[in-house]
């Protein structure tokens, strides 16, 4: 995007359970690092069922039209309620086809590999088994039947995302990860669009890998990976491995990149047991906010950004008791902000 910061308004949402104390210490971070960003809060979930009696109110569907960016934080999908996901739903409505998801090694975590991971999984996001169509359930109740469908288009648009991520961040290397040897037509399809698009950049380094190997892989020796591209339910479980190998999803940001629009968020949980204690660790969103600052073209921000989350890791300076320290939620983010001006 060509905007300024200060020509840019995003629409905030504050989440539920922990959301609202994760959200208020990112912003702070944003704020003292003097963006220019305008925010326009706006709800979504728990919040607004109880206030409107709607999960996705019409208007939080039109800021987030308005604005194209949307920061969020975690929301709660009520059993019974609407939609089976309120985050699936959001991807459907907006065509947020490239979910990208980095996993980088950070210090003093309790992590496997507390050095050598970075690496960046993007995942297709509106296709495939994950997104449920066709369920059924045979009256007997003995049979369950979904139908998984993989396109072409939806195939060509993502690895090119993925080969096009590459080339503009330096990256030499993408894994295409698939299951064609089995899934012959799904897969299949998927792997041969991959081939075709990869022909187009021969700068890149372009790897197969059967998605079982590629888990094998990753556990035994994840700095071989760059970046990898896959298909939904494939990236949904191999990004959450990602996250388990650099301390798990209080270090996992994520984007959801559609052509008009895209939202940054923290991808685990509302966490409601640890709610309004304020010991959460803000630093999965605060990720996701450096996507966001490189998705507006600030990347020198957000390289601030994430050097003064390292820094105050290494300095294990106010850390949530999560990261083995002391601090809560907000003298975590004041730390971070102490280093980010």
């Amino acid at each position: 995007m060509t905007q300024t910061p200060a020509q840019h308004t995003i629409t905030v949402l504050k989440g539920d359970g922990i959301g609202p104390e994760i959200m208020d210490a990112a912003l702070y971070v944003l704020d003292a690092m003097q963006l220019g960003l305008q925010y326009e809060f706006a709800d979504a979930g728990m919040t607004a069922l109880e206030k409107v009696g709607e999960l996705l109110p019409a208007a939080t569907m039109d800021s987030i039209r308005k604005n194209r960016i949307a920061f969020k934080s975690p929301l709660t999908t009520p059993v019974g309620e609407g939609f089976s996901s309120i985050n699936v739903e959001l991807r459907k409505r907006f065509d947020l086809y490239a979910n990208v998801r980095p996993a980088k090694s950070f210090p003093n975590t309790k992590s496997r590999f507390p050095s050598g991971v970075d690496l960046i999984t993007v995942r297709e996001n509106t296709e495939g088994a994950y997104i449920g169509e066709g369920q059924m359930l045979s009256e007997d109740g003995e049979t369950a039947v979904l139908t998984q469908k993989v396109t072409r288009r939806g195939s060509e648009r993502i690895v090119r995302y993925a080969f096009e991520l590459a080339r503009r961040t330096g990256r030499k290397k993408v894994t295409v990860v698939h299951k064609a040897n089995i899934l012959k037509s799904t897969s299949g399809l998927f792997l041969k669009t991959a081939r075709t698009v990869a022909a187009e950049y021969p700068d890149i380094q372009c790897n197969e890998m059967i998605v079982d190997n590629c888990c094998m892989q990753l556990v035994m020796k994840p700095e071989q990976f760059d970046i990898i591209v896959t298909t939904n339910l494939f990236g949904d479980i191999i990004s959450d491995l990602c996250a388990g190998l650099v301390g798990g999803l209080g270090l996992a940001p994520g984007a959801n990149i559609g052509t008009d629009a895209a939202i940054f968020e923290a991808v685990h949980g509302s966490a409601p047991d640890i709610a309004g204690k304020g010991v959460a660790n803000p630093c999965a969103l605060l990720l996701a906010a450096a996507q966001m600052l490189d998705h507006l073209g600030m990347t020198d921000k957000a390289a601030k950004l994430r050097e003064a989350i390292i820094a105050t890791l290494e300095a294990k300076d106010s850390l949530t008791p999560d990261l083995g320290g002391e601090g809560n939620t907000m003298s975590f983010a004041k730390a971070i902000a102490s280093r980010a001006v």
